[in-house]
């Protein structure tokens, strides 16, 4: 693979905070002479000082050392077997961090310069230390919270990876579909939308005895349906402009739901009304600076009544939302914006050429450490403890794929980092890192292994990668399904399916549930992961399915792009 030509290439710039500095020694004192005590004192005094001298060299060396990510380390090769795919050794560093970067860069991943509280190396928390943004890392692939049964942000979890709760249903059909006649579209920079799109996962909850779906539509609406019959729980929640993300449901049992939308405008809606009632938004533009548009894709996550969320202004925010309940009973916001960033910096802008830049994907949390890409490709970590203590959070984590990075990062047990990146721009720096990636944040050079999808332009990947046991499950926009070993970065088996294929994968109970652009929704038996999966079953919906379907106790519920929306069973 090519070593050369990243913009970045050989940038190795301190710009991280040093620990604290070590105070000097006191002397020791005793009887004698007072010649041999001011002899005494010399020598001490001389020790000190180098005792001091030295400290601060190794403070300062461990700023530097301990803050680089560069990107620029061997992968593993892995073996393709198809045209395409292939994997090799990254070249070029991934850059600095920008000298407006508060704090600089930490010494790994969620470390702190000062050693106060914050993530450690292995994701943990220091005990007794446990900050109030915090996601467990044993979460991984578990449901959110303890409050709400149900899949209630994309990919269900902090970690984003969390898909649902089985059974598959074995012999699918269609069980309802809404609008029962007619399609949900409207009109978006004068095009017709229509359907649900990319990412669109409806979110699925149990409330007082029922089960609810909701999701955002092109209709420029958000709906919320009995699960069962897909009739109207609550009417419909009209918005300016169409809504591409996921809805996330608040976890901590406050009928809240959080949306945002093309028209600008992020949104708290309260559901325990006779009608879905706005109780807080948050403008594209009540931030500064802002770069590219207002849209809002990303799903938010909610944490020690907190919300993260970046938008395609290009920033990343955090918002204490202080939920509670009025006299009657009724739920209530007192929302703070805590914290905000870009998501760029003065040495992406360099090297991306353009600033088309914006935060798509959402945010994941492990640890304390907040994680997102954007549409330049800068991955960044984010240590969120500091605001327990009133301070700004740092930045932990640099990382450039070189492309536009709209899928959301996810995060395994381990704190492994698993990033899809499109190629669309033909960037050297994508040739050289791929457009599936495994990163370990605690190292210099990040890159583990890479896999490389790039036999179309546009090419790459728009999905969110799924984890199963030792695979990472991806889908590509040229129409494949890849499965590729965790630990290596070997493709073991490939499908292939009517592209492009934006749905991200799911996976429950064994069973990989995949659409594509032909408007099938298929099963494959996944069970194991050694082999080649094989079909159980297809769908035929309609239209090109780019939403990820959500999957709960023997049902399915996803919307195609042809308009309609359904909710799928079986014996």
């Amino acid at each position: 693979m090519p070593t050369t030509g990243s913009p970045l290439d050989g940038i190795a710039e301190e710009v991280g905070e040093t620990s604290k500095d070590p105070g000097g020694r006191r002397a020791p004192t005793g009887p004698g002479r007072t010649g041999r005590l001011v002899r005494l004192g010399w020598v001490a005094a001389c020790v000190g000082c180098a005792v001091v001298v030295f400290s601060l060299v190794y403070a300062w060396r461990a700023g530097v050392d301990g803050g680089r990510h560069l990107g620029s380390g061997v992968s593993v090769s892995a073996s393709s077997g198809s045209p395409g795919v292939s994997s090799g050794a990254p070249g070029g560093p991934a850059g600095d961090d920008a000298e407006s970067t508060p704090g600089g860069r930490g010494g790994g991943y969620g470390s702190q310069a000062d050693g106060t509280t914050g993530s450690r190396s292995d994701g943990t928390a220091p005990a007794g230390r446990r900050p109030t943004i915090w996601a467990d890392p044993s979460g991984v692939g578990r449901p959110w919270g303890t409050k709400v049964s149900g899949l209630l942000t994309f990919r269900g979890n902090p970690s984003r990876t969390f898909y649902g709760v089985g059974p598959v249903p074995r012999r699918p059909k269609v069980l309802w579909r809404f609008p029962t006649s007619g399609r949900m579209c409207s009109i978006s920079d004068d095009k017709e939308w229509c359907g649900t799109g990319w990412t669109g996962q409806p979110a699925v909850w149990e409330r007082d005895g029922r089960t609810w779906v909701a999701f955002g539509a092109y209709d420029s609406a958000i709906h919320f349906l009995d699960a069962e019959t897909g009739e109207r729980v609550l009417p419909d929640f009209r918005v300016g402009d169409i809504v591409k993300g996921s809805v996330t449901v608040d976890p901590d049992g406050f009928p809240i739901l959080y949306s945002g939308s093309r028209d600008g405008n992020f949104r708290a809606l309260a559901l325990d009304r006779r009608e879905p009632t706005e109780l807080w938004r948050l403008g594209a533009h009540e931030v500064s600076p802002t770069m590219w548009n207002d849209d809002w894709d990303s799903s938010a996550l909610v944490v020690g009544d907190h919300l993260l969320v970046g938008g395609e202004n290009s920033q990343f925010h955090v918002v204490r939302l202080g939920r509670g309940r009025d006299g009657e009973g009724l739920v209530t916001l007192s929302p703070r914006l805590v914290f905000n960033t870009p998501s760029w910096d003065e040495e992406l802008l360099a090297a991306a050429g353009d600033r088309e830049m914006s935060i798509e994907g959402s945010v994941a949390l492990h640890g304390s450490v907040a994680w997102f890409a954007n549409s330049a490709g800068l991955v960044q970590g984010w240590d969120l403890a500091a605001l327990d203590k009133g301070e700004r959070p740092r930045r932990v984590f640099r990382f450039w794929t070189g492309e536009d990075t709209d899928a959301s990062v996810v995060v395994d047990e381990e704190g492994m980092l698993y990033v899809a990146s499109e190629y669309e721009k033909g960037r050297e720096r994508a040739r050289q890192v791929g457009q599936l990636m495994k990163l370990d944040p605690r190292k210099e050079d990040p890159l583990v292994w890479s896999v490389h999808v790039r036999d179309t332009k546009p090419g790459g990947l728009w999905a969110t990668p799924a984890l199963f046991e030792d695979l990472v499950i991806a889908a590509t926009n040229d129409g494949r399904v890849l499965g590729v070993e965790r630990a290596s970065g070997a493709l073991r088996w490939e499908l292939e399916l009517p592209g492009p294929l934006w749905q991200s994968p799911v996976v429950v109970d064994g069973v990989l549930v995949q659409g594509d652009c032909a408007g099938v929704l298929h099963a494959f038996n996944v069970s194991d992961t050694s082999r080649r999966p094989t079909e159980l079953w297809s769908l035929e919906l309609g239209g090109c399915i780019e939403s990820t379907p959500a999957v709960w106790k023997g049902r399915i519920w996803v919307g195609t792009r042809a308009g309609a929306f359904f909710g799928i069973g079986g014996s």
